[in-house]
């Protein structure tokens, strides 16, 4: 009996070990994965270069032009992300863009990520926007709490039927809420693509133009890798936009947890450097999504 139990511990330690090996290896022969398997390229390929077998990119803008990325798909609802490592140094008059659009002119949706350079020392700036129903101009920005140049950082979209949230490293830096039942435009009827540029917009993007791009600096780049998209691409099911199975649509995602909801009360209070809720001179009369609650 001791011999017949020695045999079949020894056999089960085989088979363990075996299925460890065989495991560790299906580990080791995964890849992540890559750009080229959710993107391409819609502007100027040449200044966009590959890097660790497609797993990061690079993006180059120069005198002669900046370039773009897309998905090769739209999606409806979800959430996606990357890490970014921004231009480092003098970067005033650059804008490096992550967001997502309907690609439709006159009604677009759009939600914005625009990081805008600035002269050596000072703080970066992101802006977001919103789109809803091809109605713009909600303009936010906050000085970022690190240098964003010095290593990547993840920055995300999150977008359901409740609220649209911009967060980086799942800090929550704004957060726009469903107000449709008010009469105030949300997009959640068209399906969104990711897309990101790096271009040049000294008119407008640091100190309101006052600052311009220093063309001996030039080329700017900004790094780009872990692409996450987690959402319903389209075309699909008649069911994306709906699916109480999708998981960004589960109670737990309809609000802030009450940490993501602490970490954003510090963004505002610390952090927020232009809000359009509260520019008079671009609104007399408050936008009624402000006072709705955004």
């Amino acid at each position: 009996m001791v011999k017949m139990t020695n045999v079949l511990t020894t056999c089960t330690k085989k088979v363990f070990v075996s299925l460890v090996l065989f495991t560790v290896s299906m580990v080791a022969d995964a890849k992540p994965a890559t750009f080229l398997q959710d993107f391409r390229i819609t502007w100027s390929d040449s200044h966009i270069k590959q890097l660790d077998g497609g797993r990061a990119i690079q993006l180059v803008l120069d005198e002669n032009s900046g370039c773009g990325f897309a998905s090769k798909s739209q999606y409806l609802f979800g959430r996606v992300s990357m890490k970014i490592k921004m231009i480092p140094g003098d970067s005033a008059g650059t804008v490096t863009a992550f967001y997502m659009n309907s690609d439709t002119d006159q009604v677009r949706d759009e939600l914005d990520f625009e990081f805008l350079g600035n002269r050596t020392g000072q703080p970066y700036s992101v802006q977001t926007n919103v789109y809803a129903h091809g109605k713009g101009d909600r303009e936010q920005r906050v000085n970022l709490w690190f240098d964003p140049a010095a290593d990547y950082h993840t920055y995300s979209i999150f977008w359901n039927h409740h609220h649209v949230v911009f967060s980086v490293d799942e800090v929550p830096i704004r957060v726009y809420k469903n107000n449709e039942a008010k009469g105030i435009p949300f997009p959640t009827r068209q399906p969104m693509g990711v897309y990101s540029t790096l271009w040049e917009a000294d008119d407008w993007a640091t100190r309101g133009g006052l600052e311009k791009i220093d063309w001996s600096k030039a080329p700017f780049y900004a790094y780009y890798k872990d692409f996450d998209i987690e959402g319903c691409a389209v075309p699909g099911p008649n069911s994306c936009a709906s699916n109480p199975s999708n998981w960004w649509e589960g109670l737990s995602y309809q609000q802030l947890d009450p940490v993501a909801a602490r970490r954003y009360r510090w963004v505002r209070m610390n952090h927020i450097v232009y809000d359009y809720c509260t520019d008079k001179r671009r609104f007399p009369v408050t936008p009624p999504e402000c006072l709705a609650g955004i």
